[in-house]
């Protein structure tokens, strides 16, 4: 029964987030290489260790505000069913676990994950309770996956890859941060305090900006990429990244999960046929462009 609040500790709802490690394997044309997808794996392995860990050495610290949330009083160290000590130990050997896989993959591997520690370290202790700070700290996140996933398989980081990951990520949390300016009103127990400074047009309007760059952006890579360079094919993925965009605006506004943008994808049709789409495309048009 412990290993069940184990497992709740490390947030296994939160684990589709390491998935974009695989996005260099698409992009760079590797996933035909039975050796690129067992580093892509390790790589992704190691980022759910340390994203575990990240987890519960936050549960750890916010233990006593968390108890006064409306949501998070269930969490396993909240709740009492993992102590607080517990919990830091499970993160140390969560991250050593995490570090030592990364080591395996390159010194590159290794110091994108000590980055990812320090910054979702950095996060938990300071940043999240800042406002904008929060939400590009949530945004770094995602980079060094990102750029983790093209460390692993030793080839260059695309800058493209970079900033759309970048734009994407600010969009989903700033959507976050709405959900939750709405959820838990002023004066609430437990309320984030960063959120004291946002309010809702604000955050709306952030979030435009944040949705229109991520297609602007977007466009231009599909002109200007490497598999372009071969092309226009690309640009048939363009209408999946709009469609994709709006429908988890339609998800936050109308059904409520912009807080959790993991659930949103495994319980709605809608996103997961467009990610599967836009896979698709995506890989067939990296098979077939003439090298």
């Amino acid at each position: 029964m412990k290993l069940v609040h184990w497992l709740r500790l490390a947030r296994p709802k939160q684990w589709p987030k390491n998935l974009l490690l695989f996005a260099a394997l698409l992009f760079a044309g590797r996933f035909r290489e039975a050796a690129a997808w067992a580093a892509a794996l390790q790589a992704c392995l190691a980022y759910v260790f340390l994203s575990a860990s990240v987890y519960a050495l936050n549960d750890a610290r916010d233990a006593d505000s968390d108890r006064r949330h409306p949501q998070k009083k269930t969490r396993p160290v909240a709740s009492g069913k993992v102590g607080p000590m517990e919990a830091v130990f499970l993160s140390a050997l969560w991250a050593v676990v995490g570090l030592a896989l990364a080591a395996l993959l390159g010194r590159l591997s290794l110091g994108l994950a000590l980055g990812y520690l320090a910054l979702s370290t950095l996060y938990t202790h300071w940043t999240k309770h800042q406002v904008i700070l929060d939400v590009l700290s949530l945004s770094g996140g995602f980079v060094l996956r990102a750029a983790a996933g093209a460390a692993a398989l030793a080839v260059p980081i695309s800058e493209w890859l970079l900033l759309c990951t970048t734009l994407l990520a600010l969009f989903l949390g700033l959507l976050k941060r709405r959900a939750e300016l709405v959820a838990v009103p002023a004066g609430s127990a437990g309320r984030r305090r960063s959120l004291e400074h946002y309010s809702l047009p604000l955050l709306d309007q952030m979030i435009a900006v944040a949705a229109s760059a991520t297609v602007v952006v977007y466009a231009l890579y599909a002109f200007s990429s490497r598999p372009a360079e071969r092309g226009p094919w690309m640009m048939l993925t363009i209408p999946h990244v709009i469609y994709g965009i709006y429908r988890y605006l339609y998800l936050a506004h109308q059904r409520g999960l912009g807080a959790e943008p993991e659930k949103a994808l495994l319980t709605d049709r809608g996103l997961q046929w467009t990610l599967l789409l836009y896979v698709a495309t995506s890989a067939l048009i990296v098979w077939l462009a003439p090298r």
